[in-house]
């Protein structure tokens, strides 16, 4: 085993002890605070945690959601654009007919049927039970198939040395990452740093809850207001949806 491998494995690990969990598809993540579930309690099929961006309440001005994802995480630049991990993103769509323009944020979208999962070769790339898309850094090997596979290019390969890093989020160079969808809060009964921020210190645009409750708000206003899936063509079915789009 070459020494770059070994400081990462050992990196990982202790991260993973200060969080105080095994990191295995189907389980948990990550345990912290008083509200998280019991650490051997696997993520449950009940639930399929998603997002609800209503895109005319994003404006081009706001990156609150950006910011509070890479504070939260600990995710920096270089600047390097090219290669500087992206969890979350802004971009600008325009209607080539009429020239109208929208902003909005674009992210894992963690699909029910994700492509990143499938063309992993060591299993790095796994879906939760409760929908959440991760990538396990323990069994990463970098070779980048699921940034390949991804239509969202919501993953981001990490490039250079890395300091700093928060335990609840452990990252390594070497190894491809992107949104947990802030999973150490949502297992701890939480909401996602980037909803929480576009609330507060934005425009409301985004809303996190659950998908399979027909009583849960994001589940009502699916079913009240007309809304899209990127590229939903592709059967991929996205937990992220956007409104006025």
């Amino acid at each position: 085993m070459s020494g770059f491998d070994f400081d990462r494995r050992r990196f990982l690990s202790a991260a993973t002890a200060a969080a105080g969990v095994v990191l295995a598809p189907g389980v948990t993540l990550y345990g912290i605070g008083a509200a998280a579930r019991e650490l051997d309690e696997p993520a449950s099929a009940d639930i399929r945690w998603g997002l609800l961006i209503d895109v005319n309440q994003c404006t081009e001005d706001c990156d609150a959601c950006v910011t509070a994802c890479n504070e939260e995480n600990g995710v920096t630049g270089h600047g390097r654009p090219a290669t500087d991990a992206q969890w979350i993103r802004k971009v600008r769509v325009r209607d080539p007919k009429t020239g109208a323009e929208k902003h909005l944020p674009v992210m894992c979208q963690h699909c029910a049927e994700p492509p990143c999962v499938d063309v992993c070769p060591t299993g790095a790339s796994f879906k939760r039970a409760d929908g959440i898309v991760l990538v396990d850094k323990h069994i990463c090997i970098g070779c980048r198939y699921c940034m390949l596979a991804c239509p969202y290019k919501a993953r981001s390969f990490i490039h250079e040395n890395l300091s700093d890093q928060k335990p609840y989020a452990p990252r390594g160079k070497g190894t491809v990452e992107s949104c947990t969808m802030c999973v150490h809060r949502v297992d701890a009964g939480g909401t996602p740093a980037c909803v929480e921020a576009c609330g507060e210190d934005g425009n409301g645009a985004m809303l996190f809850g659950d998908l399979n409750d027909p009583g849960s708000e994001i589940s009502r206003r699916i079913a009240t207001y007309a809304t899209h899936q990127i590229r939903g063509d592709l059967g991929v079915d996205p937990g992220v949806r956007y409104q006025n789009l």
